[in-house]
Order: C-alpha cells, then sequence, then structure tokens
C-alpha cells in the first residue's frame, strides 16, 4: 500500500515501520548481549551508542563462526569420509571427528564400507517376477535354462567406488550377467541344474571380481547365490519326463548293479569251491599214482625173487577184487568138465528184502487158508539156456 493512500494515519490503522526504530532497538539488544547500559527511562541512551557499522561486523563475525563449524563432520564406524576440494579429491578419513574447509571450498562424502549392497539378476524383488532378457542363458550343450540369481558385494574403495561409478547397481548387474553367461556358455545343462550349481556360483563370483577391478570400481563381491535354475516353461513337461526317464534309467542300472552284487560273489565263490575241489583231486590222483608206483616197484621186488607166487597171489587178489563188486556169481564144477552152477544172489537178496515187509504185515492178519501154486518152468528153462551157452562158449577154441 503506498504511504500517500488516505488511510496512512487514521486512527487504527498502523502505518509503516519506522527504520530508525528498528534500528534503535537492535543496537539496545548488541549493546546488552555486549555488556552496554540500557537507555534513561525516559528513553535517552546512556553510555556509548553502537554504530550500524559495529553491528554489521559482529553479524560478519557471528556467520563467520557459523561458516566455520559447518566444517565439523562425525564419520560413524564401518564409515569413510571423501573430502573434495573444488571437487578434486583430497584424502579419505577414518571414523572419529575431522574438519576440512567449509562449502563451498571443501565438500564431504560418507561411504559406507561395511554395508552389503545387494543386486537381483533375472529377477525384482521375488523369483516369481522373472526378467527373461537377464534370465534366459544358453548352455554348452545347447539347452536354454531360467536361471536367477543375487549378488552381494561392499565397497572396498571409496574414492575408486565414487568417482569411476555414475551407477554402481547397474555396473555390477551388468557385469554378474557377462559373467554368469560366460559361465553357463561352458557347462552342461545337467551340471548347472544339480550338482554343480554351488561351483557355477563360484566362478561367476571369481570372474565378476576380475572384470570389477580390471575397471576399478572399487567393488568387492562377497556372495553370488542362485536363487532359482530351471527349464523354460515352455518345455517344463518335457523335461520333467525327461527327468523321470533318467531316474528310471539309474533305478534300473542300481536294481541290476544289486542283483550283480549279489550273483557275481556267489558265483565267484562257486568258482574258488570247483577250483579247490579239482585241485583237491588232482592232488589225490597224484598221491594215489605215487602210491600206486611205489606198491608196483615193491611187488616187483617180491616178484623178482619168487614169480610163481607172487603171480598167484596178484590172481587171488584181483578175482577178490572182481567178485566182491559183482552180484551174479558163476562157480565152475572142475570135476564135471563144462557144468556151471549160476546162483543169482541179487535175486535172492531182493526176494529176500521185498519178502520181509509182506510177513512183517501177514503177522498182523489173520492168517489165510494154504492154496497150493502151480510151479512155473520157465526158471529152470532160462537157467538151461544159460548153461548151454556157457559150454558153447567153452569149447571154442
Amino acid at each position: 500500500m503506498a504511504s500517500n493512500e488516505p488511510r496512512w494515519g487514521r486512527k487504527g490503522n498502523e502505518g509503516p515501520p519506522d527504520l530508525d526504530e528498528l534500528w534503535r532497538k537492535l543496537n539496545q539488544k548488541l549493546s546488552a548481549l555486549f555488556g552496554g547500559r540500557r537507555g534513561a527511562p525516559g528513553g535517552a541512551p546512556r553510555g556509548p551508542q553502537i554504530k550500524p557499522a559495529g553491528g554489521i561486523g559482529v553479524i560478519v563475525v557471528l556467520l563467520l563462526l557459523v561458516w566455520i563449524a559447518s566444517g565439523f563432520y562425525i564419520v560413524d564406524a564401518g564409515e569413510r569420509g571423501v573430502v573434495l576440494r573444488f571437487g578434486k579429491y583430497i584424502e579419505t578419513t577414518l571414523p572419529g571427528p575431522h574438519w576440512h574447509l567449509p562449502y563451498p571450498i571443501e565438500s564431504r562424502q560418507i561411504v559406507n564400507v561395511d554395508q552389503n549392497r545387494t543386486v537381483e539378476v533375472g529377477y525384482r524383488g521375488s523369483v516369481r517376477n522373472k526378467m527373461p532378457k537377464e534370465s534366459l542363458m544358453l548352455t554348452d550343450d545347447e539347452n536354454i535354462i531360467d536361471i536367477q540369481f543375487a549378488v552381494q558385494y561392499t565397497v572396498k574403495n571409496p574414492e575408486d567406488y565414487l568417482f569411476n561409478n555414475r551407477s554402481p547397481d547397474e555396473a555390477v548387474r551388468q557385469v554378474a550377467e557377462t559373467s554368469i553367461r560366460e559361465v553357463v556358455g561352458k557347462s552342461k545343462m545337467d551340471f548347472v541344474l544339480y550338482e554343480g550349481r554351488s561351483e557355477v556360483a563360484a566362478q561367476a563370483a571369481k570372474l565378476m571380481q576380475e572384470i570389477l577391478d580390471r575397471y576399478r570400481t572399487g567393488i568387492s563381491i562377497s556372495k553370488v547365490t542362485m536363487q532359482n535354475a530351471q527349464p523354460p516353461e515352455q518345455v517344463q513337461a518335457a523335461f520333467d519326463d525327461a527327468v523321470k526317464a533318467g531316474q528310471d534309467r539309474e533305478r534300473l542300472k542300481n536294481e541290476g548293479q544289486a542283483y550283480a552284487n549279489d550273483v557275481i560273489p556267489r558265483a565267484s565263490g562257486a568258482a574258488a569251491r570247483l577250483l579247490e575241489e579239482a585241485s583237491g583231486y588232482k592232488q589225490s590222483v597224484i598221491d594215489t599214482a605215487e602210491g600206486d608206483v611205489s606198491r608196483f616197484n615193491q611187488i616187483l621186488v617180491e616178484y623178482d625173487k619168487a614169480p610163481g607166487v607172487t603171480r598167484q597171489r596178484l590172481y587171488v587178489d584181483t578175482i577178490q577184487q572182481m567178485l566182491a563188486n559183482t552180484t551174479k556169481i558163476l562157480v565152475d564144477q572142475k570135476a564135471g568138465g563144462t557144468n556151471l552152477l549160476y546162483l543169482p544172489l541179487d535175486k535172492l537178496i531182493q526176494s529176500t528184502q521185498a519178502a520181509r515187509p509182506q510177513q512183517e504185515g501177514a503177522a498182523h492178519k489173520p492168517a489165510a487158508p494154504e492154496t497150493p501154486q502151480p510151479t512155473s518152468s520157465s526158471d529152470s528153462t532160462w537157467r538151461s539156456r544159460e548153461a548151454f551157452r556157457s559150454r558153447e562158449r567153452e569149447e571154442r577154441p
């Protein structure tokens, strides 16, 4: 509102502020702050008055003190302070209180070197939220797998981390994807999906660290964790069938191996037993032959002494041995010349053995009337035929 308007000076309306009055009050406050005496009750000031130039100097001093105090800072444990002078790196400070030239001459940046930062590759937040461009990879046997993993890293060099990286997380993600693709591309599908998951993660972490060190990113890889590795969803059913077939194959192989483990030892034992029996039989034959040779040599000595007696003894022993092993005996009647008597001892023995059970059974039954049995002439006829044949053989020259 302009000062020449009619409302200035009206009752109930405030006029424009008096600059002199404001300056006077400010001088009084500064005088009281620095030990000056207040003015008289009538409003007339007593003692020395602070001029406007002196008040401005005090303000400047206060502002200078505040500006200097703004250079103090504290670095917590697990952090590092990086001091810059007009944007140029000066030093790195350790945990504790420090001071640097205030802004805009110098500035500081605090970097947490103990914090574990995580970068997700192939997914975001959850493994269900997949990123196909990052997760689909080609293996050495020309199969496609869907893989998700997480990378944890820390800062090992604050200067490189601040000045050589525009986006550290994105740099780590790209390096991780490159490394894991190289490792997967040199491995078989089954190795990546099953027994080689930990080895793939270890190789990828080693390759990632080499690349990050070559780029001087100041980042240290802590751990690479495989979250999920499976075939693509489009071929998941076929892959499950192939896995089941492989499991059946392994089961059948195990069953066959178990059967072989059961049969082979028994066959080996039987073979060993046969070998031992053959060896024993061989030794027995050898011993028998050696015994026969020794006995023959002894008989030869006795034969040289008494040939007739020894020959007769050998004949008697041979006949005794032969007759002991036969069931049919022919007795030659030397007096009658060609008369032979056949003794069917085997038939007699068999008939005797068969009659014993019948007699035992008949002892428990009542006696039956005896009936005369007709005599058969078949045995006598057969015996006469055999005797005739024997005489014919003897009469032949």
